[in-house]
C-alpha cells in the first residue's frame, strides 16, 4: 500500500481543510514541534482505511475523530496497492444529542489514468470510480482485499506508530506466524488444500455413484447377449409364421361372417314379418269417430237454440222503459211523501213558536212596565232621603261616620258612633231607598231575561218559517216533475217485469255458455278420435313401408281393420316361406365357424410353441413380441456400451481422487506451509540481523529459535539473550532492523497478497546517539534509493530531518493544524 494523497477536514487538530500530496514523495519526513499533529497524519491514514487509530486504545472511539467543537470530520485517502489505485473515504458526525456516528464510508477503485487533482472539483463519490464498498460494514472486507493486511498487521508492518514500533519484535510466535502468512499470501496454499480435499470428496462421490451404476449393469455379459439374440430369432420366426397363417384365418372368418350375416338377415326378416298384426281396438276406432261427430252436431244445434232464446229476451228487455228512469220516479214519489211530512212538522213548529213569541212579547211589556215603576219608586225614595237629610243634618252626618273616624264638625275622633234614633226620618228614608233599589235591580234583571227570551223566540220563528218555505218550494218542484208520471204501483210492476226478463236473459246466456262448452268438448272428442284414427293409419303405413322391400299388397284406405287384416295375412305367408330356408343357412354357419376355429387353433399352437399366450390379435401380438425382443437386445447392447464407458469413468475418478488426496496431504499446515514459514522467517532474520549488526556497530546479531527472537551480543563473548532484555535504544535498533527487513525482503517472497510498498516510522529517534542516528539515516536512504518503496519518518530531530529530501512541516495555531511541504 502506497499513499498518494490525504484530505482532512474537522479531524482532531485539523479543523480546516488540509491536503497532503504524497505523489512523488518517495522519501519524506513529517516534522514539527511536539503536539503539532505529526502523528495525526498517520492516524488519518489508519482511520480512512480501518475506521480506528492505534492511539485510541484499540477501541473505535469515534468521538476522538472530531476537532474541538466540530460537528463533522472528513478523511479521504488516495492510495495505490498492487498496481491499482483506490480512494477511501470516511465521514463522522455528531447529532443533536451529542452522539458521534459514522455518517458515511466507502471505497472506490479508480479508473486507470485518473487525475488526482480532479478531487478538488467537487466530484461525488460515485464519480471517483467503481464502488467496492458503500457502507462501514462492507469496508473491512474491501480494505483487507485491497491492502492485504488487517488492521493489527498494517500497524505492525506499514505504519508503525509510537509505542508500538517493537510489536512485531515482541509478538507471540502464533501472532507473528499469522502476520507472515498474510504478508506472504500463504493462505493460498490452505485454500488449495481445501479445494483439493473438496475435489477428492467429489471424485470419491462420483466413484461411488459409478460403482452403483455398474452394479445395476451386472447382467450385460456375453451369455445374456446370446440368449437375447436367440429370443429375437424365435420371435422373428413366429412373426413370419403368423403373417403367413393370418390370411387363411381372415378368409375363414370372412366366410363365417358372411353366412352368419345371411342367417341373421333371414332371422331378422322372420322376426319382422312375424311381428305384423293388427293393433287392438282398430275396429272400434271408426265407430268412436262417428259417435263423436254425432255428439258434436247435437251440441252445435243446442247452442243455436240457446242463442236464439237469448236474443229474443234481449229484445224484450230493450223494449221496456229505462230502469234508472223508473227508479228515479219512484225515488221522487218517496221524497215528496217525506217532504210533505216534514212540512207539516215545521208548520206545527211555526204555530207553536208564534204563540210563544206573542206570550213572550206580553211578558216583556209587563216587565218593562214593572221596571219603570221600580225606577220611579227609587227616585221617590232618593227624594225622600234628601228631604230627611235636610231636616236632620246631625243624623245625616252620623250616618257617614264609623267608630274611630274624626267628627266633621269638631275634628275630634269619635270612639263610638251613637246609634241612630229609632224614629229618625233619615233612617226610614235610607231603608226605603234600599228597598226601592233592590226592587229596581230585580225589575231590570227580569226585563233583561224577558228581552233575551223574546229575541231567541224571534230567531226560532224566523228559522222555522225559512225551513217551511224551503220545503214548500221543493214540494212544488217534485209535483212539477211527477206531473203526468205513472202511479207508484205501475212503476213497481214495470221494474218487476224488467227484473224477470233480466233473470231469464241471464239464464239464457248461461245456457249458451254451457252449450258452447259442451260443443267445444264434443269437437275435442271428435278431434281426439280422428287423431287416434290418423295415428292408427300412420302406424299401418309405417309398418307397411317397413315391409316395402318384400312387396306388400295394396291397402283399402276406407277400412283400417280390413287393411290390417290383409297385411297380416300376407306377412304370415312370407314368414312361413322363410322358415323353410333357415335350416340350410344354419348348417352353412356351423361349417364355416368350424373351419375358422381350426385355423385359429394352428396359430395359437405357434404362440404356445414360442412360450407366449394365445392372443386375440395374433399379427399385432407377434409384431409386438418381435419388437420387444429386438428392443431388449438393443437395450442390452446399449447397457454393455454404458458399462464400458462407466468403467473408463471409474478409472478416471479413482485417479483424480488419489491425486487430490495426495495434494491435500502434502499441503497440510504442518507440512508445506510450516516449511515455507520457516524459510521466510530465516530470510527475514538474516536480513534484519545484517541491518542490526550495522546499526549496532557490529555488537548484535538477530537469531530465532522456535519462533522466538534472540540477539547474540559479540561484545559479551557471543552471549545469546532474549530481545526483551535490550535497552530502549537497542530495542529501537532491533525493531527498525526487523521493520526494514520486512519492507525490503518479504515483498519478494510473497505469493500475492500483501503489498509492502511503503513504510512509515513514528518513533523517538532522539534516543539514538549521533553515530547510530547516522547509520539509521544511511540505511533509510539506501532503502528509499531503490525506488520501489516509499519511506516516511515522523521526527523532531533536525539532524535526521535535514538528510531527508521531502519534508512536510506541521504547525498548529489556536484554530487548526496546517501542513506545508518543503525541500525538493
Amino acid at each position: 500500500m502506497r499513499p498518494m494523497r490525504l484530505d482532512l477536514a474537522g479531524f482532531t487538530v485539523f479543523r480546516d481543510e488540509t491536503t497532503i500530496d504524497f505523489t512523488d514523495a518517495d522519501f519524506f519526513a513529517l516534522v514539527g514541534p511536539t503536539g503539532s499533529g505529526k502523528s495525526t497524519v498517520l492516524d488519518a491514514i489508519c482511520f480512512a482505511l480501518y475506521g480506528t487509530v492505534p492511539r485510541w486504545g484499540g477501541t473505535r472511539g469515534l468521538g476522538n475523530a472530531l476537532a474541538p467543537s466540530a460537528t463533522e470530520a472528513r478523511v479521504r485517502l488516495v492510495f495505490e496497492s498492487a498496481g491499482a489505485r483506490y480512494v477511501a473515504t470516511r465521514v463522522v458526525r455528531r447529532d443533536g444529542r451529542g452522539n458521534v456516528k459514522t455518517a458515511g464510508a466507502g471505497l472506490q477503485l479508480m479508473p486507470d489514468g485518473f487525475d488526482v487533482t480532479k478531487l478538488d472539483t467537487g466530484l461525488s463519490p460515485e464519480d471517483l470510480g467503481e464502488v467496492v464498498a458503500g457502507t462501514p460494514a462492507e469496508m473491512d472486507a474491501a480494505v483487507l482485499a485491497a491492502v492485504g493486511l488487517p488492521y493489527e498487521q498494517f500497524t505492525s508492518c506499514v505504519v508503525l506508530p509510537q509505542g508500538q514500533f517493537a510489536d512485531f519484535l515482541h509478538a507471540r510466535p502464533a501472532t507473528r506466524q499469522q502476520i507472515l502468512v498474510n504478508l506472504l499470501g500463504l493462505g493460498v496454499y490452505e485454500e488449495v488444500q481445501k479445494r483439493a480435499t473438496t475435489r477428492a470428496g467429489q471424485a470419491e462421490a462420483k466413484l461411488e455413484t459409478v460403482d452403483q451404476l455398474l452394479a445395476g449393469l451386472a447382467d450385460t455379459d456375453d451369455a445374456t447377449l446370446e440368449r437375447a439374440t436367440e429370443q429375437l430369432d424365435r420371435m422373428r420366426e413366429l412373426a413370419e409364421a403368423v403373417t403367413a397363417a393370418v390370411p387363411e384365418l381372415d378368409a375363414a372368418r370372412a366366410a363365417a361372417r358372411e353366412v352368419t350375416a345371411a342367417l341373421a338377415a333371414l332371422d331378422a326378416e322372420l322376426a319382422e314379418l312375424a311381428a305384423v298384426r293388427a293393433p287392438d281396438g282398430v275396429t272400434e276406432l271408426a265407430r268412436t269417430v262417428a259417435e263423436a261427430r254425432a255428439e258434436a252436431d247435437a251440441a252445435a244445434s243446442a247452442v243455436l237454440l240457446a242463442e236464439e232464446r237469448e236474443e229474443k229476451l234481449r229484445g224484450e228487455l230493450a223494449a221496456t222503459d229505462d230502469e234508472s228512469t223508473l227508479r228515479l220516479l219512484l225515488r221522487a214519489y218517496a221524497d215528496r211523501e217525506q217532504l210533505a211530512g216534514q212540512a207539516e212538522q215545521v208548520q206545527a213548529v211555526v204555530a207553536t213558536a208564534g204563540a210563544e213569541h206573542e206570550a213572550a212579547a206580553g211578558a216583556l211589556a209587563q216587565a218593562r212596565s214593572a221596571a219603570d215603576r221600580a225606577e220611579q219608586e227609587l227616585a221617590a225614595a232618593f227624594q225622600a232621603h234628601e228631604e230627611a237629610k235636610t231636616a236632620d243634618q246631625a243624623a245625616a252626618l252620623r250616618a257617614q261616620l264609623a267608630d274611630g273616624d274624626a267628627c266633621p264638625v269638631c275634628a275630634q275622633p269619635v270612639a263610638r258612633v251613637p246609634a241612630m234614633p229609632a224614629g229618625s226620618a233619615v233612617a226610614r228614608a235610607v231603608a226605603a231607598g234600599k228597598a226601592a233599589r233592590t226592587a229596581s235591580e230585580a225589575a231590570k234583571r227580569l226585563l233583561a231575561e224577558r228581552d233575551a227570551a223574546a229575541r231567541e223566540l224571534d230567531r226560532v220563528l224566523l228559522r222555522a218559517r225559512a225551513e217551511h218555505d224551503g220545503l214548500q218550494a221543493r214540494l212544488a218542484e217534485l209535483d212539477e216533475r211527477l206531473a203526468g208520471a205513472a202511479s207508484v204501483e205501475t212503476l213497481r210492476e214495470r221494474l218487476a217485469e224488467q227484473a224477470r226478463l233480466r233473470q231469464a236473459l241471464d239464464e239464457a246466456a248461461g245456457a249458451v255458455r254451457a252449450g258452447r262448452d259442451a260443443a267445444r268438448r264434443a269437437r275435442g272428442t271428435v278431434d281426439a278420435a280422428q287423431e287416434r284414427l290418423r295415428a292408427a293409419w300412420r302406424r299401418f303405413d309405417s309398418t307397411r313401408d317397413g315391409l316395402a322391400r318384400f312387396g306388400p299388397p295394396a291397402a283399402d284406405r276406407d277400412d283400417l281393420a280390413a287393411a290390417w287384416t290383409a297385411l297380416a295375412d300376407w306377412a304370415g305367408a312370407q314368414a312361413e316361406r322363410r322358415r323353410t330356408e333357415r335350416a340350410a343357412r344354419a348348417a352353412a354357419v356351423t361349417e364355416a365357424e368350424s373351419a375358422a376355429t381350426a385355423v385359429a387353433g394352428r396359430i395359437a399352437a405357434l404362440f404356445t410353441a414360442a412360450g407366449l399366450p394365445a392372443p386375440d390379435d395374433p399379427v399385432r401380438a407377434a409384431t409386438v413380441a418381435h419388437e420387444r425382443a429386438e428392443a431388449d437386445r438393443r437395450r442390452l447392447v446399449e447397457r454393455r456400451e454404458q458399462a464400458v464407458e462407466l468403467r473408463e469413468q471409474r478409472a478416471e475418478h479413482e485417479r483424480q481422487a488419489q491425486v487430490a488426496r495426495a495434494l491435500a496431504g502434502h499441503l497440510r499446515a504442518n507440512n508445506f506451509e510450516r516449511w515455507l514459514l520457516a524459510e521466510a522467517l530465516d530470510l527475514l532474520v538474516d536480513g534484519a540481523s545484517g541491518i542490526l549488526r550495522e546499526l549496532s556497530g557490529g555488537q548484535y546479531d538477530l537469531v530465532h529459535d522456535k519462533g522466538e527472537f534472540f540477539v547474540v551480543d559479540h561484545h559479551d563473548a557471543g552471549l545469546r539473550r532474549g530481545v526483551r532484555t535490550l535497552s530502549g535504544g537497542e530495542t529501537f535498533q532491533a525493531s527498525l532492523a526487523l521493520a526494514l527487513a520486512l519492507s525490503e525482503q518479504l515483498a519478494g517472497m510473497s505469493t500475492t497478497a500483501a503489498s509492502l510498498e511503503s513504510i512509515v516510522l513514528d518513533e523517538g529517534f532522539g534516543t539514538l546517539d549521533a553515530a547510530t542516528l547516522d547509520t539509521v539515516a544511511a540505511t533509510l536512504e539506501n532503502l528509499a534509493a531503490r525506488g520501489d518503496r516509499m519511506v516516511g519518518v515522523v521526527t523532531h530531530v533536525p539532524a535526521l530531518a535535514e538528510r531527508i529530501p521531502v519534508r512536510f512541516e506541521v504547525r498548529k495555531d489556536a484554530r487548526s493544524a496546517r501542513v506545508e511541504r518543503t525541500g525538493r
